[in-house]
């Protein structure tokens, strides 16, 4: 066999293998997309926040949503969720754990893990997780991450729904100012999201302590984990 044809078959090869994972992360987005959560799990978030309307429960699951895809899309890469509320209905969904370990499957190849935040290393306790989250939430929905004119639906939602002890988080970087860093809901700070999506990392960009976090733990290299602030985070995509 020629040198030529060595290299010619592995060129396809390694093309085919891209398309392969092309295709695979493409079905994988369009099951987290398109997934039904259990029945019930809306009652049962309710008793945390019993005074959100079942169009906010719906809201709610949309950011549950992006809060995946922007696990998916980190490529291994640790991520932090900023959304109390969306950690809280993430928990009630974990309950049904027939449920979510199918969705786990379809959706990331393998169990997307839950840890309290003590247990998490060093590590993944910086702004890196925010600031990965911010970004790839800001693409989910066409937002420039260093100059937004409004917040992506995950980094909205406690502030929307008024969330005692959420995060809080506003576009740009003048209204925290203004506001000395106060004002999230249940008196906690308010952090810029402009500031996440710039390049240094001091400021008040991002709570730095956030409550848990998650690590993933995959079939085929959908792993990794940590929580950098806000509330809760994970790993990312294959």
């Amino acid at each position: 066999m020629s040198f030529f044809l060595i290299v010619a078959i592995i060129f396809l090869a390694c093309g085919a293998g891209t398309v392969w994972q092309r295709q695979r992360r493409t079905r994988r987005e369009a099951h987290i997309r398109t997934f039904l959560l259990p029945d019930g799990l809306f009652e049962a978030l309710r008793v945390h926040h019993p005074q959100l309307t079942p169009k906010d429960c719906h809201l709610v699951a949309q950011g549950l949503r992006q809060f995946f895809l922007v696990h998916l899309k980190s490529r291994r890469q640790f991520v932090s969720m900023p959304s109390q509320v969306v950690d809280d209905l993430w928990h009630e969904f974990i309950l049904y754990t027939r449920a979510y370990e199918k969705f786990c499957h379809k959706a990331f190849g393998g169990l997307l893990h839950h840890t309290p935040a003590i247990a998490l290393d060093q590590r993944h306790r910086g702004n890196d997780g925010i600031r990965r989250s911010w970004r790839l939430a800001c693409a989910e929905e066409n937002i420039d991450p260093r100059n937004p004119s409004r917040l992506p639906l995950l980094f909205a939602l406690d502030s929307k729904l008024a969330i005692p002890n959420g995060f809080v988080y506003v576009p740009d970087c003048d209204s925290v100012a203004r506001k000395g860093g106060q004002g999230g809901a249940g008196g906690g700070d308010t952090y810029c999201g402009a500031h996440l999506g710039g390049s240094d990392s001091g400021g008040t960009s991002g709570a730095s302590n956030g409550s848990d976090g998650i690590g993933d733990s995959s079939g085929d290299s959908d792993s990794g984990g940590g929580c950098g602030g806000g509330g809760c985070g994970g790993g990312g995509g294959d």
